[in-house]
C-alpha cells in the first residue's frame, strides 16, 4: 500500500522544513510514501485541490473534529486495511489555514484528529509524519514506540 500526504502550501518555517525532511527520510525506509504540496488558497480552493489529487485513494482528512485513535489502534487499523488488500493508496489530507470544508470532510473515508487543539498546518504536517513513522516502526517491531 502506498501512502501519500497532501498538504496545502510548502512549509515555510525552518522547524517545519527540517521536521518534514527528517520524518519523510525515516518513513521511506519502511513504506512507499510521498508528500504532495498543493497550492495554498482559501478553504474551498484547497479542499477542491486536495480532493482532485487524492481521487481513487482512501482519503483521511486530518481535522481536529475527527476520531482520535491511539497510535497503536491506528497502526492496527492500517494493518487490517493492508491485509484485506482492497486499498492501494492511503491519502492523508491537511488543509490550509482555514481548515477543510464540510464537503471535503464528508467526501473522505475517515476524519482523523491528531489533536483536539487547533494547530498550524505546518505543525500538523510534522506531527502527522512523526505518527506515521511511529506506526511504521511499531509494525516492524522496532523500539521507537512505547505504550
Amino acid at each position: 500500500m502506498r501512502w501519500q500526504i497532501l498538504v496545502a502550501g510548502k512549509p515555510a518555517l525552518a522547524y517545519a522544513k527540517a521536521g518534514v525532511e527528517e520524518y519523510l527520510l525515516r518513513l521511506r525506509r519502511y513504506i512507499d510514501c510521498e508528500c504532495i504540496i498543493v497550492k495554498a488558497g482559501n478553504s474551498a480552493e484547497v479542499s477542491q485541490r486536495l480532493l482532485e489529487k487524492s481521487a481513487g485513494s482512501y482519503r483521511i482528512a486530518v481535522d481536529e473534529r475527527g476520531d482520535r485513535p491511539t497510535t497503536r489502534k491506528l497502526a492496527e487499523t492500517i494493518a487490517a486495511w493492508e491485509m484485506r488488500g482492497e486499498i492501494k493508496c492511503l491519502s492523508f489530507l491537511i488543509g490550509a489555514a482555514d481548515g477543510h470544508t464540510p464537503e471535503l470532510r464528508h467526501a473522505c473515508d475517515m476524519v482523523l484528529s491528531i489533536s483536539s487543539l487547533t494547530m498550524q498546518h505546518e505543525l500538523a504536517l510534522v506531527v502527522l509524519l512523526e505518527q506515521l513513522y511511529r506506526i511504521a516502526s511499531l509494525r516492524k517491531g522496532e523500539p521507537y514506540h512505547r505504550d
